[in-house]
């Protein structure tokens, strides 16, 4: 099967498109496009529907496949599913999307402000969270007035790419210990950059949506810090608006 062009990375805002059906797999299938996300680096893969006609199918999640660029669109239950060859309109549950988009944006402003690697993490459509190895708890009030001050001056947030060798060449523009970065077997790497080009708040490697501008997250809240371990903290942050 063809890989599946990822409509979704040059344009999140995207919410529904047409697409030929090239393969079922898992419990799915396989579009030769798709602006649906797939679950990777802590961001659930996208929910929604697809259709064709007069029939119409829940996708409870797209996923990575077995084969190398595919990505799978689950229509759990689904009998029979969208024959091979046919095509079908995909609509992708915005609400939900916008949400992990939010929430994405907010890590890597937490990131940006929290001195220390981090070491896992998750994305939900109203909360998220990072862990940190840190010997000590930051304060959480000082950490929101933080947070919030970047949001409110509506800082760009764009997609750059770089060579491989660039990563290579300076491995501390990865902050995760447990994700390794995206890597497209072209030889680049995507990075998403917060901020202006000559001072980013925030510029590392990331494969997920993100918004066009900090604005759009609206105000946050560390909501909870907890220790997870003798040097790990777990800072979780919840959209203050839905």
């Amino acid at each position: 099967m063809p890989q599946t062009e990822t409509l979704f990375r040059a344009a999140p805002y995207d919410r529904e498109m047409t697409a030929t059906v090239t393969g079922h797999a898992e419990g799915g299938v396989v579009l030769d496009r798709t602006v649906f996300y797939p679950t990777g680096g802590g961001q659930p893969g996208d929910s929604g529907v697809l259709s064709t006609g007069d029939a119409m199918w829940p996708v409870s999640e797209a996923i990575y496949g077995q084969s190398p660029g595919n990505i799978v669109h689950r229509l759990d239950g689904a009998d029979p599913l969208p024959p091979v060859g046919s095509t079908v309109t995909g609509i992708v549950d915005w609400d939900r999307r916008l949400g992990h988009m939010r929430i994405h944006t907010t890590l890597h402003l937490l990131c940006a402000i929290v001195d220390g690697w981090v070491t896992g993490g998750s994305i939900g459509k109203d909360r998220g969270r990072l862990d940190f190895d840190l010997e000590t708890a930051p304060d959480k009030d000082a950490l929101t007035d933080r947070l919030n001050v970047l949001i409110a001056a509506n800082h760009p947030v764009v997609e750059e790419w770089i060579d491989e060798a660039e990563l290579d060449s300076n491995p501390e523009m990865v902050r995760t210990l447990s994700v390794k970065p995206p890597r497209t077997g072209e030889g680049r790497i995507r990075l998403v950059r917060i901020g202006p080009p000559d001072a980013p708040i925030d510029r590392q490697p990331c494969g997920g949506t993100h918004v066009a501008s900090t604005g759009e997250i609206g105000p946050v809240t560390v909501a909870k810090i907890e220790k997870k371990g003798r040097q790990n903290r777990r800072i979780a942050v919840a959209l203050a608006t839905g």
